[in-house]
């Protein structure tokens, strides 16, 4: 097992890893929209916040060794489903023709009151 800790992405605001590693497995923390540089939640609405979100996980994929096309499998968390369709046009647009297989639920209310949390696991096999 090995533990992974981007500097290019947001400082974990917890007592948790940005991944953990276990064998050709990446499973990644969830992420906001923290901007890395000045560890804010970005200012904007769930297309600017999905951006940063899915930008901290990239970072913290290509700092373990893997890519965007290596991802097996998301889990999205948002405060409402309203805003179901203009992340879903974002999150299309990150994993282009890649698509791994994915979750998506509401809950009410997530760390720094985010409107929307991604996690992520990923295999380099």
């Amino acid at each position: 097992m090995k533990y992974i800790q981007s500097e290019q992405a947001p400082q974990a605001i917890g007592p948790y890893s940005h991944a953990i590693q276990v064998g050709n497995f990446l499973f990644l923390s969830g992420q906001i929209g923290i901007d890395p540089g000045t560890g804010d939640l970005v200012s904007g609405d769930i297309k600017d916040q999905t951006r940063r979100v899915l930008a901290n996980i990239k970072a913290v994929l290509e700092d373990a060794g893997y890519s965007i096309e290596s991802v097996v499998k998301t889990t999205v968390f948002l405060t409402t489903m309203e805003n179901f369709a203009a992340m879903n046009e974002v999150y299309a647009e990150f994993f282009g023709h890649h698509k791994p297989a994915r979750s998506c639920v509401a809950v009410a209310q997530l760390p720094k009151n985010a409107l929307v949390e991604i996690e992520a696991v990923a295999y380099l096999g």
